[in-house]
């Protein structure tokens, strides 16, 4: 039989900071670098969220490349 990892329940960091970053974003509130403007869409909320966490030093995966 194969054993299952339990879930502990708790939130990553990665995934708490992408949470918040999408409440920012649905509520106006969330904007972007240097110039400011304000953050309508959902893939650059989770970067941002991502980003935070990275900064943080959360274990978060990589950078796409393109």
């Amino acid at each position: 039989m194969a054993t299952k990892k339990k879930s502990s329940g708790k939130k990553s960091k990665g995934s708490q900071k992408v949470e918040k970053a999408m409440h920012e974003k649905k509520a106006g509130t969330l904007r972007s670098g240097k110039s400011g403007k304000k953050v309508t869409s959902r893939k650059q909320a989770i970067a941002i969220g991502l980003s935070e966490a990275r900064k943080e030093g959360a274990k978060v995966p990589k950078k796409k490349k393109s």
